[in-house]
């Protein structure tokens, strides 16, 4: 082989390794526009969140209106439903299957979570008509660019 086709080789070589660092660059940027696309649509979607549930009053009248747990038209006073918490523990310190006691305790909370969150009420807190775009503007927005960056398809 001459020296002149050896040069030709080694030209194209080179050319075509240029090539394919041009376009792992030109990946490497598009990837990183993308990583930053989803970070800063993270950040309003979170900003967006934070300022609705800065602007939610959550009050609850558990323990109020006679201090009754209503289920249907049977009425439980607040101090009773804690009873199966309280039989659940004595259950998983004297007996042996200890699962029974187990499932005493957590119907027990599920009943207490229950009566707590049917009494919690939310209100709105009064707002401007700006402040009102501002947060769900920066929410929608967030949620649409995390969303893009998360089904795109390559």
């Amino acid at each position: 082989m001459s020296k002149n086709n050896k040069d030709k080789e080694l030209d194209k070589m080179y050319k075509e390794l240029l090539e394919a660092r041009d376009s792992a660059r030109a990946a490497n940027k598009s990837e990183g526009n993308r990583l930053l696309s989803f970070f800063v649509g993270l950040l309003l979607l979170g900003g967006g969140l934070f300022m609705i549930f800065q602007n939610i009053e959550v009050t609850s009248s558990w323990g109020y209106s006679g201090s009754f747990f209503r289920i249907g038209g049977f009425g439980l006073p607040n101090g009773l439903i804690m009873l199966p918490i309280i039989i659940g523990i004595g259950m998983l310190f004297l007996m042996d299957k200890k699962i029974f006691g187990w499932v005493v305790l957590s119907i027990g909370i599920i009943i207490v979570l229950l009566s707590v969150m049917m009494t919690t009420h939310l209100h709105w807190i009064r707002s401007s008509a700006f402040t009102f775009i501002v947060m769900f503007g920066m929410t929608a927005a967030g949620g649409a660019m995390v969303l893009k960056e998360v089904f795109r398809k390559d």
